[in-house]
């Protein structure tokens, strides 16, 4: 009995003219994220890609795993294949979902006739098959309407596919359709479900990390490198930028007024992540900001951090609260390495006060007065790079 995965995809069979350039990347990132498993075969018809192992060996429970963090895989179900004969269907069906069945209390069948040249039609093949079901297996009951098994049939032009379990995939976008971002990521909870977010909308994400020794630690940089490597998971290889920060905070803190100082550094964090976003290719910056959750959140604020930057600014958590960040974080597994009590550059020299609605005309007279041009440029020049492929 030879056991398959079927991958299916929601929104990317609408994409018309255009579907067959989204199905190319899913499939590349299909064949990334399974490489290291063996060798699979791999068929695309019908909105339906078919993974086939070519070693009875490979784990095909490793390979579901893997497959529910591809972008743009809407189910994925472990089918057996059949010949396209109804004595075929109903003797491996029995075996292959006996374990499912017998612990079952009521089933329906469900037919998908792709080839129409098949001598049943979709609601025989429900009826044949579900008597055959009932018979060698008499305690079960039929329920057309809710069901605890629904038992799949699906008549392809080659083979038919039998199955009983649909998984849920992560649904989005493949990696690369649309495009890359830069994601400014701190360390905290929000900024990797951020660039999460973007990346389930086919985006390729790129990170940019600001660190200021020695008031942040080794072990912060070490914690937001875990962070990426988690994120790969879903976003892939991440091109890792860490950036020197620690002259342009204390000329900041030396020479600006106090109460601006938040702003001021986020807006030179912009400058900086923008400058390497263009070499980079990336188009936009990510940011996990919520509106209000901090005080350089407020619109106001945001409204004087944007008017720095000349490309679009995303904040996919924008109309998030706490609760909602924290429940994608877990998802994600990212929410016990942001946790990790390491300081981030955000904290250092933190005003008492900041300024909750401030002004732009202000905020860019007190920039103007520090004099940091030189030192955005050192601090691009000095930036540390790395490529980091997680876990594959």
């Amino acid at each position: 009995m030879k056991e398959v995965i079927l991958v299916k995809y929601g929104e990317m069979a609408l994409k018309g003219l255009n579907k067959h350039s989204f199905e190319k990347l899913l499939m590349q990132q299909i064949k990334s994220r399974l490489h290291s498993l063996g060798e699979f075969g791999y068929t695309c018809a019908q909105s339906t890609i078919y993974i086939v192992p070519q070693d009875e060996r490979i784990s095909l429970d490793a390979a579901v795993e893997r497959l529910k963090r591809v972008f743009g895989i809407a189910t994925i179900c472990r089918a057996c294949s059949c010949e396209k004969s109804m004595e075929d269907i109903m003797a491996k069906s029995v075996d292959y979902l006996h374990e499912t069945l017998e612990t079952a209390v009521s089933f329906k069948v469900e037919a998908k006739r792709a080839d129409k040249q098949f001598p049943l039609r979709s609601p025989e093949i429900c009826m044949e098959l579900g008597s055959f079901l009932c018979e060698h297996f008499p305690e079960l009951q039929v329920d057309v309407h809710t069901p605890e098994v629904t038992v799949m049939v699906d008549i392809r032009d080659t083979n038919a596919f039998v199955y009983a379990e649909k998984i849920k995939g992560a649904g989005g976008l493949p990696l690369g359709s649309s495009g890359k971002a830069m994601l400014l990521l701190s360390g905290g909870i929000d900024s990797p479900v951020a660039g999460y977010m973007l990346a389930k909308r086919g985006v390729f994400i790129s990170a940019v990390h600001f660190a200021s020794p020695p008031y942040t630690s080794e072990r912060a940089r070490l914690k937001v490198e875990q962070l990426c490597e988690k994120m790969t998971d879903y976003c892939g290889e991440i091109h890792f930028y860490c950036v020197p920060f620690t002259e342009i905070q204390e000329t900041l803190k030396n020479k600006c007024p106090e109460e601006y100082f938040t702003i001021l550094m986020r807006r030179l964090m912009m400058l900086i992540a923008q400058e390497i976003a263009q070499k980079e290719g990336a188009s936009v910056l990510i940011t996990g900001e919520s509106v209000g959750q901090v005080a350089s959140q407020t619109l106001q604020a945001m409204v004087c951090t944007d008017a720095v930057c000349k490309m679009p600014v995303f904040r996919p958590c924008i109309g998030l609260d706490k609760t909602e960040i924290i429940e994608i974080a877990r998802k994600i597994d990212t929410f016990d390495i942001s946790i990790q009590p390491y300081e981030d550059c955000c904290t250092v020299f933190t005003p008492k006060h900041p300024k909750l609605r401030p002004q732009l005309d202000r905020i860019e007279a007190a920039q103007e007065r520090g004099d940091l041009a030189e030192l955005i440029r050192k601090a691009v020049e000095e930036t540390e790079y790395k490529v980091i492929s997680g876990r594959r």
